[in-house]
C-alpha cells in the first residue's frame, strides 16, 4: 500500500514527518507524491496558529476527496492540543505528538481491526522514535529536544508538546555520524525550545554542539530558535569555544514593547534582551541576529506598536519574521480584554513587514566586499549555484561549477532581490 505525507508548520515537524516516512517504509509501505495515488495519508500538523488548525482540519477533507477515500493519520500538536476536535476531523486515526514510529503500528491495527484508533500518550522522557531520512536536505536537522514549560500567554505548545524532555548525548552523536555518512556538512539542531536543552538531564546546549561536531566531515552546527532568557554569560561563553558553531542566532524577541511582553509572560524585556544580543555580538564578531515579532497583541496600543516597530528598526537584527497574534483556545492570553480588530492587524502587519524588508536589505548590503564559505544547497541552473554562509545569508554564485554539499569560498559583490551574489575565490 502507498502513503504519503504532509507537513505542516516548523522544523521539529519536518525532521519527524520524516522519522514517519522511514518508519513507514521500514514497516513495508511505499512512498507516494500525489495524494491520488496514496492508500493512505499521514498529516502531520501545527497549532501554533488558528490558521494551522485549520489547515489541519481541511487537509483531512481534502485528503479523502482528492485520494478517493485514503485512510487519513492526524498527527503532530494540533491533535495533541485539541483531542476532541481531532477526534471530529473524520480521520481514522490520531496521533499526537509522541511515538512517531508507532504510527505504522497503528496503520496496521486499524487495517486489520476497522476501529478508530487514537494514542496520545505524552512520555516522561525523551524517547528515541527512530531516525530521520534525510536524504533531500543539503542540511541535516537533528532533533535534541522536545516540549517546553516557559507557558507564554499566547502560546498552546506546551499544552501539546509537554514538559521539557532532552535527548541524551550519545544518540546526538550517533545521528551526527550518520549524517556525516550520508555526506552532509552542516546539521541544524532544533526543539521546540532549544534554549533548555539538557535542564533535565545535567547537560546544556554547548554539550549537544559538541556531540554534533564529533564527526570530522561535519564541518558546520547550526542552532534554530532560542530563548533570550536562558542564554546566559557562562552559556555563551562555552558556545563561543565550540568551532564548528555558526556565528547566526535566531532570538526570539516577540514584540519590542515591554509592557506587551509582560502581557505575553515572556520572561525578560527589551534591555535585557539586548544585553544578550551584545554579548553574542562580542562573543561571536560578524554574527547574525534574527528573530520573530508578533504585530496585533492582546491590548497592544498604537504606542505600543510604535515602540516595537522602531525596536525593529534600530536592534540591527539581520531578517525579521513577522506574524500575526492568533487567538489560542485554553491560553491565559485568549482571555486578556483588548483583542485588536483583523483590520488594526493587518495594517500593523503591513507595517512592520515594511520594516523587516528595509532591515533585511540593509543587512544583505552592509556584507558587500566580505568573504564568507559558502554551503552549496543546490544547482537549479547551469549557470550558478546557490548556498549559504555561515551567518545565514543567502548567496549564488555565477560561474562556478560548485556542486550541492560543496563549500567554496565566495566574495560578496552585490546583492539581488533577497540575496547577495558572490564571486568564488
Amino acid at each position: 500500500m502507498k502513503f504519503t505525507v504532509q507537513t505542516f508548520g516548523c522544523k521539529v515537524n519536518q525532521y519527524e514527518s520524516t522519522v514517519i516516512e522511514k518508519a513507514m517504509t521500514a514497516a513495508g509501505f511505499e512512498r507516494c507524491e500525489e495524494l491520488s495515488d496514496a492508500d493512505i495519508v499521514i498529516i502531520n500538523s501545527c497549532t501554533v496558529t488558528d490558521k494551522g488548525s485549520r489547515k489541519a482540519s481541511h487537509a483531512v477533507s481534502a485528503a479523502k476527496k482528492q485520494s478517493g477515500g485514503a485512510v487519513t493519520v492526524l498527527t503532530g500538536c494540533y491533535p495533541q492540543a485539541y483531542p476532541d476536535e481531532a477526534a471530529r476531523s473524520g480521520a481514522e486515526i490520531v496521533a499526537g505528538t509522541a511515538k512517531r514510529g508507532e504510527i505504522p503500528r497503528l496503520v496496521r491495527e486499524f487495517l486489520e481491526k476497522g476501529e478508530y484508533r487514537a494514542d496520545m500518550m505524552l512520555p516522561g522522557k525523551y524517547e528515541e522514535q527512530g531516525l530521520p531520512d534525510n536524504s533531500g536536505r543539503t542540511r541535516a536537522f537533528i532533533k535534541i529536544q522536545d516540549g517546553c514549560d516557559r507557558y507564554c500567554s499566547y502560546c498552546v505548545i506546551p499544552y501539546a508538546r509537554g514538559r521539557v524532555r532532552s535527548r541524551e548525548l550519545a544518540p546526538i552523536a550517533d545521528e551526527a555520524r550518520l549524517c556525516a555518512d550520508e555526506g552532509h556538512r552542516e546539521v541544524v539542531l532544533v526543539g521546540i525550545n532549544l534554549s533548555r536543552y539538557g535542564s533535565d538531564i545535567g547537560a546544556d546546549l554547548a554539550d549537544a554542539v559538541n556531540a554534533a561536531s564529533l564527526p570530522d566531515s561535519i564541518v558546520r552546527v547550526r542552532l534554530s530558535s532560542l530563548e533570550p532568557d536562558m542564554m546566559t554569560d557562562a552559556l555563551i561563553e562555552k558556545l563561543a569555544a565550540c568551532p564548528k558553531l555558526c556565528p547566526h542566532f535566531h532570538l526570539s524577541v516577540q514584540s519590542g514593547c515591554d509592557e506587551t511582553l509582560k502581557r505575553m509572560n515572556r520572561h525578560y524585556d527589551t534591555a535585557e534582551y539586548m544585553r544578550v544580543v551584545g554579548k553574542l555580538r562580542e562573543s561571536f564578531p560578524g554574527c547574525a541576529i534574527t528573530t520573530d515579532i508578533m504585530v496585533g497583541f492582546a491590548g497592544e496600543t498604537d504606542e505600543e506598536f510604535a515602540r516595537s516597530l522602531e525596536f525593529a528598526k534600530t536592534a540591527g537584527f539581520a531578517r525579521i519574521h513577522v506574524f500575526t497574534y492568533s487567538v489560542r483556545k485554553g491560553t491565559a492570553a485568549a482571555k486578556l480584554p483588548g483583542h485588536i480588530p483583523e483590520s488594526v492587524k493587518a495594517e500593523r502587519y503591513r507595517l512592520m513587514s515594511e520594516a523587516a524588508a528595509e532591515v533585511y536589505k540593509k543587512h544583505l548590503t552592509m556584507n558587500i566586499g566580505k568573504r564568507y564559505d559558502v554551503l552549496i544547497q543546490k544547482r537549479t541552473s547551469p549557470d550558478y549555484a546557490e548556498g549559504l554562509t555561515p551567518n545565514y545569508i543567502p548567496v549564488r554564485i555565477y560561474g562556478s561549477d560548485a556542486q550541492r554539499h560543496d563549500i567554496v569560498t565566495v566574495e560578496i559583490t552585490s546583492t539581488e532581490n533577497d540575496r547577495c551574489i558572490g564571486r568564488k575565490i
